[in-house]
Parts: C-alpha cells; sequence; structure tokens
C-alpha cells in the first residue's frame, strides 16, 4: 500500500505544478510584451568610428650618419667625454696605450711575482705568453692602471661607465692562480 500511497503524492504534487506552471504562462507573455515594447522604443546614440589614419612607411635614408650600434659611435661619445676639463678619461686618451690594454682582464692570469732592485713584478699569462708587469702599468680593456703588486696578487683600479652613465673608478684584482690545468 506504502506504493501506491507514494504514487498518488507524486501524481498530485505533478498536477499541483502544472498548474502552477500555467499560472505563470500570462505572467510571461505580459513581460514578453514589455520587453518588445521596451526595444521599439530604445534609441541608442553611438557615435560612428572615425576612419583609420593612413601610415605611410618612410625608408630608413640615413646611411650617411654614424650607426647607432657601432663602434665609432662610442670613440665618437669617448673622445667627447674626454675633451671636459674634470674628466678621468682625459689622462687616459692623452697617453700611448699598452700591449695588455688589448686583451680582457679575465683572460690575464698571474702565475707569479718577483722583486728586483727591491720593486715588485708581476708575471701575466695571456694567450699562453708570459708578461711582466710593475705598479703604473696598464692593463685590461677597461683603462686598468695597476696600483699594487704583491706576492699574491695585483690589484688595480678600472674607469668604467655606471648605471647614469657617469664614468667612475672601480678597484679590481688579479689573485696568483696555482698550477695550471
Amino acid at each position: 500500500m506504502t506504493g501506491r500511497f507514494a504514487m498518488r503524492i507524486g501524481c498530485a504534487a505533478a498536477g499541483v505544478a502544472i498548474l502552477l506552471l500555467a499560472g505563470c504562462g500570462s505572467e510571461q507573455e505580459e513581460l514578453q510584451q514589455w520587453m518588445e515594447q521596451q526595444r521599439r522604443e530604445a534609441k541608442p546614440s553611438v557615435e560612428p568610428l572615425s576612419p583609420p589614419k593612413k601610415f605611410d612607411p618612410q625608408p630608413y635614408a640615413s646611411t650617411d650618419g654614424v650607426e647607432p650600434f657601432s663602434p665609432q659611435k662610442l670613440t665618437v661619445a669617448l673622445k667627447q667625454e674626454a675633451r671636459q676639463p674634470n674628466s678621468m678619461l682625459a689622462a687616459e686618451f692623452n697617453r700611448r696605450k699598452e700591449p695588455l690594454e688589448a686583451f680582457p682582464l679575465d683572460s690575464m692570469t698571474m702565475v707569479g711575482s718577483v722583486i728586483k732592485n727591491g720593486r715588485h713584478f708581476a708575471l701575466l699569462r695571456v694567450d699562453n705568453l708570459l708578461y711582466q708587469v710593475k705598479t703604473g702599468d696598464y692593463l685590461g680593456l677597461n683603462y686598468g692602471k695597476i696600483t699594487a703588486i704583491t706576492e699574491t696578487d695585483v690589484s688595480l683600479r678600472e674607469i668604467v661607465q655606471d648605471a647614469a652613465g657617469e664614468w667612475i673608478e672601480r678597484p679590481g684584482a688579479l689573485q696568483l692562480q696555482g698550477k695550471a690545468q
């Protein structure tokens, strides 16, 4: 009997749902009519877009000038900096370059030191050649000048540009290396 009772309750619930939906049907028609009326009465005001401007590409015709990424441009900038009266580079431009200034500092290895007549000399290996340097000699690509030599290292100062483009002095060093690999 419980199965029949549940079936009757289910049928009664379905009947009530149908009656409720039928009652909502008239409200739904009324809502649809209101929506149609609003669509007809609404007048949007949208300004039309202006047509795009015509783009005319221009050929690069500055073949006479200095290329922006050339070493020539850097050289010109360095020479202008060297002409400044208080420039650190002024003295560097007015002297003759030394042989070890053609090599980057990281390609040099200190392999020993010698004392001759009370002066310290360092032995540097560059490209499998041995060079003897003293305090005051120049080496490296950044105007590196040797400031001191001890038994175990060579101290130097370099002139480099900082992030703001100003020329500053930066300390550097080469330390004595163990046996060659």
